[in-house]
């Protein structure tokens, strides 16, 4: 049923003010995409339909406007045809207009809800704007034209607030302006449409009246509603959207981790990558790398798109901005480098990483781009990071992960290797803080800096970095210690970057060889905090105008030395002047003296035994070789041999019948039935003239052989091993290898 019609005058004003409820609730997509490319966005979708509305609501022949769906077909042409001519002109360019219209009007809202803050103001992006307020500005002029009720027009506008506030509810700046704005719009609404019908009709002065009274009311209660903001309490925290979507997978933004291309930069280290123009040297970072397979380390950063604002990162205590223009030169790659944390970016359309705030380009970056990072650096105090505890959360857990590799179905040996090389690295430290200082302190001692040192960081380069090679580039000392770190439960992650660079004008140049890669352990309410193993030949450049990386750096290498110092009980600067802890070769842990002593006497005592026990046998060996009168005599000595295990001290002074009758006397009548035999044989090759034959050197050895039978049952094996052990053995037991004495001459003959 159409409501009375209110007068012309009181009709279009209330049109002027429901366009700017329109407007003004489309100004609250400034924390979406910035107040610049909002504001002339909404102020055509404000006014062009509430115009088309207006022109639509003139009087006919029958008095009566024109239908609704005329105005509905009409709206929607028309805001076809503004949308095209305004926002979405460089699609019309180049062709793609019917796909931005359709994501503009579909998707652009799930886009924005996974960019962070303000958006990009992108064609398709701003398609929304121009649509919530177009639909609030038509619906609006179309309740003031079509209806007596006073309030009615301001809900559309508060259906535009609806939409803006969830999607800008991360973003920069404030709404209150605008919603006193708001408040007083309404006020001005609801009392110029209070007149009901024929307002502008007689006695529509007196009417207005009461209106410009309302004007001033309206103004004193968008006064107070400003100023009232501010303290009005608020029980929860807003409802953020963006907390229901779910953030995209981990991306490979570049087909070569910046990690591999470090040992090729610093062999050739003297190429631009981009230039830096800043009042103030700060370290660049360039990509986080915080998961590691087994074999190289990758990142698992969600990036999402980001206008220019980065959000903020844990980050308590003292620091400072630092603002610079950067110039790409011959980077390769889409990582973006900047100082870390930074927190807006112009000039180049990146996207972001929430957690570590890594940068990243949508396509590989070209030679000429330009940009310019505003970043928020942190400083750290003794003091801050001696309180430090490790972090606990979902990321540092992660960041202690030691994968086997892939395809592994055993753990590889080197991680228990490596925890014993941390544990006698850091072993004595009582904090996390100097654990990890004590690990950064020794690698900087333990090993060598070396461009030439092959790339990997794999277990097994490590392994052979760590044991044998003890040479490496800032690759080999970042990524050994993160994951030394790992096995004592520090948790752990790589960054790639770039320190200092040369100084070229106004601009620092930095040069391929100005590369860096460096670990960072995370710690409660702190964040990550990172160290430096790096060698001090690997940190200073030898070149006259190089910069250095700044002293934000020195300061943090001081507190964590200060702190890790604190922790010990020892006063400040004192722990700069003490050398690392050496634990043992290969990273175990020092091993007692008595180990060693005992090895050594049980070396020396098998050793002995294995004398002992091999020289007689050596000794017969030789005994039974050379010629049939070398035998003879070597079978008589090794007879000898035998007998003192029954008593015979020395055969000097004895004939060799006098020793068979004492052989005959302690072994038995036996042992004389082969001792005198074995005589006559020794007195016949030592004295004869012709020379004894090769059957008489083995008869010889037949009759020694059953004398060593024999006393062996006489004295029993016991007693001839033990003396056997006595050190005598190892020289002979007969009194050493002799001929006969030259005044036994006499005996010449088998009988003698």
């Amino acid at each position: 049923m159409a409501a009375a019609r209110a007068g012309p005058v009181t009709r279009y004003a209330s049109l002027a003010v429901t366009a700017c409820l329109a407007a003004v609730a489309g100004l609250a997509f400034h924390r979406v995409f910035g107040v610049g490319p909002v504001a002339p966005v909404a102020a055509v979708a404000a006014v062009v339909p509430t115009v088309l509305s207006g022109l639509l609501s003139g009087p006919r022949k029958s008095g009566d406007p024109w239908p609704l769906w005329i105005s509905l077909v009409l709206t929607v042409v028309a805001w076809a045809g503004t949308v095209t001519g305004t926002v979405l002109r460089p699609a019309l360019a180049d062709g793609t207009l019917p796909r931005a219209l359709r994501d503009g009007v579909l998707s652009s809202w799930k886009a924005i809800l996974t960019t962070l803050l303000p958006a990009p103001a992108e064609p398709e992006y701003l398609v929304l704007v121009s649509v919530v307020v177009w639909l609030a500005a038509f619906a609006s002029a179309e309740l003031a034209l079509r209806t007596s009720l006073r309030a009615a027009p301001c809900v559309p506008a508060l259906g535009g607030w609806a939409v803006a506030l969830p999607l800008g509810v991360d973003g920069p700046g404030s709404n209150l302006p605008l919603a006193a704005a708001a408040v007083a719009l309404t006020a001005v609404l609801v009392l110029l449409r209070a007149d009901g019908p024929g307002a502008d009709g007689p006695g529509a002065g007196v009417a207005w009246r009461p209106l410009a009274a309302g004007v001033r009311a309206a103004a004193v209660l968008g006064a107070l509603a400003f100023a009232a903001g501010p303290v009005v309490p608020v029980g929860a925290r807003p409802y953020d959207p963006r907390e229901q979507v779910q953030a995209p997978p981990p991306q490979q933004r570049d087909g070569v981790s910046p990690l591999d291309r470090v040992g090729g930069w610093l062999l050739r280290p003297g190429e631009v990558m981009f230039t830096v123009r800043s009042g103030r040297p700060e370290q660049q970072r360039l990509a986080v790398l915080d998961r590691f397979d087994g074999v190289t380390w990758s990142s698992t950063a969600r990036f999402v798109p980001t206008g220019s604002r980065v959000p903020e990162g844990p980050r308590p205590g003292e620091r400072h901005e630092v603002e610079q223009h950067i110039t790409i030169r011959d980077l390769p790659g889409v990582w973006v480098p900047a100082p870390d944390r930074p927190r807006r970016v112009e000039g180049l359309p990146v996207a972001v990483d929430p957690e570590s705030g890594a940068l990243a380009a949508g396509r590989p970056l070209r030679p000429g781009q330009a940009y310019r990072v505003t970043s928020v650096v942190p400083e750290w105090t003794a003091e801050d990071l001696a309180a430090a505890a490790l972090a606990t959360d979902a990321e540092a857990r992660a960041a202690l992960d030691l994968p086997w590799g892939p395809g592994a179905t055993e753990p590889p040996v080197q991680i228990a290797e490596f925890r014993r090389f941390a544990e006698a690295a850091t072993r004595g430290a009582g904090s996390p803080i100097e654990k990890a200082a004590l690990l950064a302190e020794y690698l900087r001692r333990y090993a060598a800096y070396d461009v030439t040192a092959p790339p990997g960081h794999g277990y097994r380069q490590l392994d052979y970095f760590l044991s044998e090679g003890r040479r490496g580039t800032p690759e080999h000392f970042a990524t050994a210690y993160a994951l030394l770190a790992r096995t004592i439960g520090l948790p752990s992650r790589v960054v790639v970057g770039f320190r200092g660079g040369q100084r070229a004008g106004d601009t620092v140049q930095v040069r391929s060889g100005d590369v860096l890669v460096w670990p960072e352990i995370k710690f409660e309410d702190l964040g990550w905090i990172r160290f430096n193993p790096l060698p001090d030949s690997g940190r200073r450049s030898k070149e006259d105008d190089s910069v250095a990386a700044g002293e934000t750096e020195q300061k943090l290498e001081q507190a964590q030395k200060a702190a890790a110092s604190q922790q010990r009980g020892e006063g400040p600067g004192q722990n700069a002047e003490k050398g690392p802890r050496e634990p043992a070769a290969g990273g175990g842990s020092p091993t007692p003296w008595w180990v060693f002593t005992s090895v050594a006497a049980a070396v020396l005592v098998i050793g002995y035994v294995l004398a002992v026990l091999l020289a007689p046998a050596l000794r017969k060996r030789r005994r039974r070789t050379g010629p049939p009168a070398a035998r003879i005599t070597g079978a008589w000595h090794q007879a000898l041999d035998h007998l003192a295990d029954v008593g015979l001290s020395t055969a000097r002074t004895l004939t060799a019948h006098e020793v068979a009758r004492f052989g005959a006397s302690s072994v038995g009548a036996d042992a004389h039935g082969h001792l005198g035999p074995l005589a006559d044989l020794v007195n016949h090759s030592r004295f004869a003239a012709s020379h004894p034959d090769p059957r008489a050197a083995d008869r010889a050895w037949e009759h020694s052989d059953a004398v060593g039978r024999l006393v062996t049952a006489r004295a029993g094996r016991v007693r001839r091993l033990r003396r056997r052990l006595h050190p005598r053995s190892l020289t002979g037991r007969s009194g050493g290898e002799r001929r006969p004495p030259a005044g036994r001459r006499r005996v010449r003959s088998p009988g003698g």
